[in-house]
């Protein structure tokens, strides 16, 4: 029988193997002209994730496994942007199970990551609503590139627009509300929709498994 391992967020994230394909996917982002994909990126969605999870009262184990989840979700940019989230996956199978996972929480973690981008994503447990909030909803401005062009990229220049975001849980009233504010000036609230809409709809799924209403609020205005 297999000696599995009960691994901590902490395990994971001094795991060189994990660092090493966050910055290399960050990297073959960069050289496409994507924003920020590396370890801020990682560490932001891992803490949000877990505080998501912990804020409405589960299990400490699942609050960890969702902090992996988000902490490991875009490795397979390494491989390539197009179907990340699958490969990503299959990446951190290989790895998870390489260090004596659980097989149970390896299904858990690795349909996270399968289910976090837009395109094809669902919220197919407690882990992949956590995960989607916390990846969509990490809009700023340190995201964007130092060489980006913010006049030839929508992505750059919603993302440099952004001068405050909170995503606030209130378990009381079943309430996720992801607040932000947009200097207009860099880029209209309709640039944010056209570009973010999807992700938007994406989390209102993801709060509704998690027995939440989701609010949208840009610029003091609720939007959603």
């Amino acid at each position: 029988m297999a000696d599995y391992q009960a691994l901590s967020p902490e395990d994971i994230f001094k795991n060189p193997e994990v660092r090493c394909y966050i910055e290399s996917g960050n990297n073959c982002l960069g050289s496409i002209g994507f924003t920020e994909h590396g370890l801020a990126h990682a560490k932001r969605s891992s803490h949000y994730a877990q505080r998501i999870l912990e804020s409405l009262g589960y299990p400490a184990r699942t609050c960890e496994l969702a902090a992996i989840a988000g902490y490991m979700h875009d490795i397979g940019n390494t491989v390539n942007r197009a179907d990340h989230a699958h490969s990503g996956a299959l990446m951190a199978f290989t790895l998870l199970n390489k260090l004596q996972m659980p097989p149970e929480e390896i299904a858990m973690v690795c349909s996270a990551i399968g289910h976090h981008d837009e395109k094809t994503a669902y919220p197919v447990n407690p882990l992949a609503a956590a995960l989607i909030l916390s990846d969509k909803s990490d809009v700023r401005r340190t995201r964007v590139r130092k060489d980006a062009v913010l006049a030839a990229d929508i992505h750059d220049r919603v993302n440099y627009a952004v001068e405050d975001m909170r995503l606030e849980i209130d378990p009381e009233q079943k309430v996720c509300t992801f607040n932000i504010v947009i200097d207009t000036e860099i880029c209209p609230v309709m640039e944010y929709f056209e570009i973010f809409l999807e992700r938007m709809v994406l989390c209102r799924k993801a709060a509704r498994t998690l027995g939440l209403q989701f609010e949208l609020i840009i610029n003091n205005t609720r939007l959603l």
